[in-house]
């Protein structure tokens, strides 16, 4: 019975199993992270373009969803920077302005992704997790983060700033330079500097909520002129129900929502393992399930999309959290400051939540990733860059297609043309190896082994079939025997084969031999399916490279001593 538990809902398994000695560092882990929490998402409430309290309600029910169904100890999930700025740039061109539509769009979105997710689920699509490469998303969180510095400027200077993307942004604010507000750029620009020296001296006092409380007391206490607070928060928690489901918005919605879920998911599952511990193993399915329904269970208490938050994540493994159960101590927190401290909230200065989503935006760009991408390859960098670039001009949403395309592009590219390799024998080493790489290799006259270093595919068949023909043709003396090593072709499509197909042809119609070496059993069977297996005969066919190498020397023993191997 436990393991049907721990199959459908893990965290159910986890408490019944509970111990008392968790507690206190779950507890301590909860009030922590929810500290951190609270005028976190409410900042993100308004770069989503909600009111404050939105934030709130969004993170109760992800932070209980992910505690039941996800698969990491130590994952916080709720509202996050990403996906409540994929939220604005969504909704903001079909709500024209009208709040209460806008707010129903908010957790039309949040539900549209979270059924995508279970779909996905359903489908067991885990394994697009990895559809980011990592230059991608350094670049794509970095562009993530000019955008959400571009969209606080206003509150955080308070020049009017006009325009939907990055650049006409920045040029309405250069021009609007002398209607900046000395009260409000103070205050923005004093969080962010207290945020980044607690971060660097302090890094587990939870920053964002000192930093919203001295806030709240400064403006309270001085009255200073031009700056605007959050304003009255409801005193209740959210009323549950679905949004009103319009078919023509719902066709508006899909590809945001697909983006959300891609950007959301993958931001999820890179979190989730990094985190982990030794003995943790993380789910991909595992966690769109829990995604769908933390996005779900948003949408009904009229809330926005979610994700995960590596920043809380971290503070809660700080902080000693032994379970999930911490994210449900988080979760009643958040009941309580709604229902309790109100008035607090309802003082917080616009100016402080916009210093808040500066250090978070500026926490996303990666520095270090960037200078190490130059250091290990330029082009890495060129995808990093052009990602970023994608999301400022295209817009966030289109900017991950950008992304995706990128990653694809650059995983074709580097399987497109691979390295490859004639191997030879290196005297006092084992095995057979490249002959490029050791200059005392010596390879076997009359016999050709060649390596291409990577699956074979629609995307390399040509390049594969002419870079063998072109080893064929390198060692000097005639050609008695191609052997064709596949240790790295694990996987071939039907081009790839019929490739195959021509460069034995090729190789036979010169009077040699073509036969494979290393061959496995799932290769094996797509040869014999395709009928090649057949054509090269099962005497050609080896599963190691000393035996073809024996079978090459065993054929050719009686052939003038020029033409046998050492």
């Amino acid at each position: 019975m436990m393991g049907k538990y721990r199959r459908v809902i893990p965290g159910w398994a986890v408490l019944r199993g509970y111990r008392r000695a968790w507690l206190a560092g779950d507890l301590v882990a909860g009030v922590t992270v929810a500290a951190y929490l609270v005028p976190q998402v409410m900042a993100y409430a308004t770069i989503a373009g909600l009111p404050p309290v939105t934030g709130l309600w969004a993170a109760f029910p992800a932070l209980i969803v992910y505690a039941l169904l996800g698969s990491s100890r130590s994952l916080s999930m709720g509202p996050e920077a990403t996906t409540a700025l994929m939220t604005l740039v969504a909704i903001k061109p079909l709500a024209a302005g009208h709040p209460v539509q806008y707010a129903r769009l908010a957790s039309t979105l949040a539900l549209i992704t979270g059924l995508m997710a279970l779909a996905a689920w359903l489908l067991r699509l885990g394994f697009f997790a990895d559809l980011l490469s990592r230059p991608v998303l350094v670049g794509y969180l970095a562009g993530v983060a000019l955008i959400m510095i571009g969209d606080q400027l206003q509150r955080a200077t308070g020049v009017p700033v006009r325009g939907q993307l990055f650049f006409a942004q920045v040029g309405s604010f250069a021009r609007g330079l002398g209607q900046v507000k000395p009260a409000v750029l103070a205050l923005s620009v004093s969080i962010v500097a207290f945020l980044l020296l607690l971060r660097w001296r302090w890094p587990r006092l939870p920053g964002p909520l000192l930093a919203a409380l001295l806030a709240t007391a400064v403006v309270a206490a001085l009255h200073p002129g031009g700056i605007s607070v959050v304003g009255p928060v409801p005193a209740r928690l959210p009323t549950v129900g679905l949004p009103t489901l319009d078919p023509g918005v719902l066709r508006e919605l899909l590809l945001p929502a697909f983006t959300v879920l891609v950007v959301g998911f993958s931001d999820d599952v890179v979190t989730a393992r990094s985190f982990a511990d030794r003995d943790e193993e993380i789910l991909a399915n595992r966690e769109l399930l829990a995604l769908g329904v933390a996005n779900a269970g948003a949408s009904l208490v009229h809330g926005f999309p979610v994700s995960s938050s590596g920043t809380r994540t971290a503070i809660a493994i700080t902080a000693g959290r032994k379970t999930q159960v911490y994210s449900l101590a988080t979760a009643a927190s958040v009941v309580v400051v709604l229902l309790v401290a109100r008035p607090v909230l309802s003082r917080f200065p616009t100016a402080a939540l916009a210093g808040i989503v500066i250090f978070a935006a500026l926490h996303l760009i990666d520095v270090e990733a960037f200078r190490r991408l130059l250091a290990f390859r330029r082009t890495e960098l060129g995808i990093a860059v052009a990602a970023g670039l994608g999301v400022l001009a295209f817009d966030i949403l289109y900017g991950v297609l950008v992304a995706i395309a990128l990653s694809v592009a650059d995983l074709l590219v580097r399987v497109a043309r691979p390295h490859d390799a004639i191997q030879g024998i290196v005297p006092g080493l084992a095995g057979m190896h490249d002959v490029d790489d050791y200059p005392d290799a010596q390879t076997i006259p009359g016999l050709v082994v060649y390596r291409y270093d990577a699956p074979l595919c629609f995307a390399n068949a040509e390049d594969f079939r002419r870079r063998a023909l072109a080893a064929a043709d390198r060692p000097p003396g005639p050609l008695r025997w191609f052997v064709l090593n596949v240790e790295a072709n694990v996987e071939v499509d039907f081009t790839a084969l019929e490739a195959m197909e021509t460069l034995r042809d090729d190789i036979t119609g010169r009077g040699a031999t073509f036969a494979l070496a290393r061959v496995k059993q799932d290769l094996l069977a797509r040869l014999q399916a395709f009928g090649l297996a057949g054509k090269i005969g099962p005497e050609l066919l080896f599963p190691t490279l000393p035996t073809a190498v024996q079978a090459y020397r065993d054929r050719t023993k009686d052939l003038p001593a020029d033409h046998q191997g050492p």
